[in-house]
C-alpha cells in the first residue's frame, strides 16, 4: 500500500447551481481522494442530487470550477462520463430487459467489445448469485437484487469514480448491510466512492462525510471528528445540530 496521500480525483470550488431566484446549491467547495468512501449526506431536498448531477457532467454548474477524474466539469462532460460510473435514485436498469439483457446493453454503451462483456457479465452474474434468473426480466426479481445489479453495472467498465446517489433507500437493513459491504470491496479495489445519502447511520460506514443544509456544505470530516468537534454520540446529532441551531 502507497502510505503517501492519495490523488485528488474530485475538486469542486464554490460550485452553485441555481434555479431562477432559487439555490440548489451554495458555493460548496471540497476535494475527495482516489478510494475514498466519501458520503454526502443531508436532507431530502438539501441540493446533494444537483451537486452530484453537476460532477457527473449531467448538469452545468451556474458558477464556480470543479474536475473530476482531472476533466473540467464545463468543457469535458464527455471524458467525465467515460471515467465515473452512476447509479441513480430510481433504477437506470430496464425492467423489460433481462438482467443479461442489461449487462450486454451498458456494457455497449460504455464501449466495452463484445468479448469483454460476456466476460464481465459472467464475472457480475457469478459475485451476486444471479445465476438462476439471468434470463429473467429485471422487473421480477427482488429490489435488493436489483439495486446490487444497478451497482454492479455502474462498474462494468472499471471507472475511477462511482457515483451513487441515494443508492439504499427501500430496501431491508441486511440489504442495506450488504450492499454497504460491496462498496467497501469498490473501495479497496482502488475506486472511489462517492454516495449520497439521507440516511444519517450511513455516515458511519464513510471515511470522510460532508453534511449539506440548505444548499451549503455545514460541516465535513471524518465521522469520529464531527462527532467530537460537536460534542456528540452520533452523525444524526450532529446533523441535528447543524439543521436546528440553538434558538432557531
Amino acid at each position: 500500500m502507497n502510505d503517501g496521500p492519495a490523488a485528488v480525483v474530485i475538486r469542486a470550488t464554490n460550485l452553485t447551481r441555481t434555479f431562477g431566484r432559487f439555490v440548489a446549491v451554495d458555493h460548496i467547495t471540497f476535494e475527495v481522494r482516489a478510494g475514498e468512501v466519501f458520503g454526502f449526506l443531508g436532507a431530502n431536498g438539501a441540493g446533494k442530487t444537483t451537486a452530484i448531477r453537476m460532477l457527473c457532467g449531467l448538469l452545468l454548474p451556474s458558477s464556480g470550477d470543479a474536475s473530476v477524474a482531472g476533466h473540467d466539469v464545463y468543457t469535458e462532460s464527455e471524458a467525465i462520463k467515460r471515467d465515473i460510473g452512476y447509479m441513480s435514485q430510481r433504477f437506470s436498469l430496464y425492467d423489460d430487459l433481462t438482467v443479461r439483457e442489461n449487462i450486454r446493453l451498458y456494457g455497449g454503451i460504455y464501449g466495452l467489445s463484445a468479448a469483454r462483456v460476456r466476460e464481465r457479465t459472467g464475472a457480475l452474474v457469478a459475485r451476486l448469485g444471479l445465476e438462476h434468473v439471468v434470463e429473467s426480466p429485471v422487473r421480477a426479481i427482488p429490489l435488493g437484487w436489483k439495486q446490487k445489479l444497478a451497482f454492479s453495472v455502474a462498474l462494468l467498465h472499471e471507472p475511477r469514480i462511482v457515483f451513487l446517489d441515494e443508492p439504499t433507500g427501500g430496501v431491508d437493513p441486511i440489504t442495506r448491510r450488504q450492499f454497504w459491504e460491496m462498496i467497501y470491496q469498490t473501495a479497496a479495489e482502488g475506486t472511489t466512492v462517492f454516495v449520497t445519502t439521507h440516511y444519517m447511520d450511513e455516515a458511519e460506514y464513510c471515511d470522510r462525510i460532508s453534511i449539506m443544509v440548505d444548499g451549503r456544505l455545514a460541516a465535513m470530516g471524518a465521522p469520529v471528528e464531527l462527532e467530537r468537534q460537536y460534542g456528540v454520540a452520533s452523525i444524526d446529532d450532529v446533523f441535528l445540530r447543524l439543521a436546528r441551531p440553538e434558538g432557531s
